[in-house]
């Protein structure tokens, strides 16, 4: 299984796509100016998400990808993080779970980080 098949990631700010499937969010704060209604979420789940205390530390040093990786990783780590991770997995095995966020840059965020986790055995 691919993590862009089973975990396909879309922004809260798109309309929700017939194929999504279960729809999961992913960012620790609530998107700015989405109503849950347009929001169109099924899940809301905070622990997979990094920090507040690493998402600043991120924010003031954007170039330094990999520690912030391994920090996450590190998060990730923990058994709240743990069940979540677990969740997450239990519902992709009945079908698509899309991952929804409001980043701009999916490929510079948390988002590699937590697909990677999602399907690492």
């Amino acid at each position: 299984m691919k993590a862009a098949e089973t975990f396909p990631v879309r922004r809260v700010y798109d309309p929700p796509g017939e194929d999504d499937g279960v729809r999961v969010l992913v960012d620790r704060l609530w998107p700015r100016g989405v109503s849950k209604d347009r929001a169109a979420v099924d899940e809301w789940l905070k622990d997979v998400t990094p920090s507040g205390e690493l998402r600043s530390w991120f924010h003031q040093h954007r170039d330094q990808a990999e520690e912030f990786g391994r920090r996450y990783r590190a998060e990730l780590a923990g058994p709240e993080q743990q069940d979540g991770i677990r969740h997450l997995r239990e519902l992709a095995a009945d079908g698509t779970v899309t991952l929804v966020t409001s980043v701009k840059d999916v490929e510079h965020s948390h988002l590699p980080t937590l697909r990677a986790e999602l399907l690492r055995k």
